[in-house]
């Protein structure tokens, strides 16, 4: 079961004046399971932002750059907790995800890293396909990018030479980054993951679902997420186009 509880204290902490809204009215014993967390804090977010009446029109790139990218294109295997993100199945069995639940969650990741100074952010993805996309997040946002075999301790062991310190982590692929994902959790971190339609939700505490294995697709993504984090920080205007281009994240 996801462990959103480990949000909380974060929202609590960058988000005070909006609290007594969001908790008017709930009994502190409703409030009970994981998933009520979730519920709640990722509506939080969404006030926060002033995003909670997304339309088609609002999407945070074009309709035709998300399909061109793939981002949608599932697997053909499918968890329990990941049906709520698909959109159909294709006749050659694979699952097709919901553009507009892939994109608010995009939206709801952007604006959680926000609320992080962007030393105090860890992006892992062991995936190969991955690198280029997170190092040039990395690049150009200033946060700490692990690509490739993620050794266990690197956030637990402070003898080792690798130890390193950080407030929140995205992985790219909750299995192949689970090394990552333990770590976090042994320290209660919050984790956000990319998430294909096979992939668990066990210890994942906000899930970006996505096509988490294309180039394309991981760029694609990994762009947005680096202009949104910069445009909420202040450091681009609201609808100011970055320096960078989606070609530096992406592969042919």
């Amino acid at each position: 079961m996801c462990k959103i509880y480990k949000v909380i204290p974060v929202l609590l902490t960058y988000c005070q004046p909006f609290i007594p809204a969001w908790s008017e009215g709930q009994p502190h014993e409703a409030i009970n399971t994981a998933e009520n967390f979730r519920i709640r804090a990722l509506a939080l977010i969404q006030k926060i932002h002033g995003r909670t009446n997304m339309t088609e029109q609002q999407l945070l790139v074009a309709q035709d750059t998300y399909l061109k990218s793939g981002i949608h294109i599932g697997t053909k295997f499918r968890t329990k907790y990941m049906e709520q993100f698909i959109y159909k199945t294709r006749p050659d069995g694979l699952s097709v995800l919901n553009l507009q639940k892939i994109d608010e969650r995009i939206r709801l990741a952007a604006n959680l890293l926000s609320q992080f100074a962007s030393k105090d952010v860890l992006i892992v993805s062991r995936r190969e396909n991955g690198w280029k996309a997170v190092r040039a997040y990395g690049k150009h946002t200033g946060t700490k990018v692990f690509a490739g075999r993620y050794p266990p301790g690197i956030l637990t062991n402070p003898q080792l030479d690798s130890y390193m310190e950080t407030k929140i982590i995205l992985v790219t692929d909750a299995w192949p980054d689970r090394n990552a994902v333990l770590d976090a959790q042994q320290i209660g971190l919050p984790v956000i993951a990319l998430c294909d339609t096979n992939t668990e939700s066990n210890m994942i505490d906000l899930v970006v679902p996505c096509n988490n294995k294309g180039k394309k697709s991981l760029g694609l993504l990994f762009y947005i997420l680096a202009r949104e984090y910069l445009r909420i920080r202040g450091q681009l205007a609201k609808d100011e186009e970055p320096k960078f281009t989606l070609e530096e994240f992406t592969e042919e």
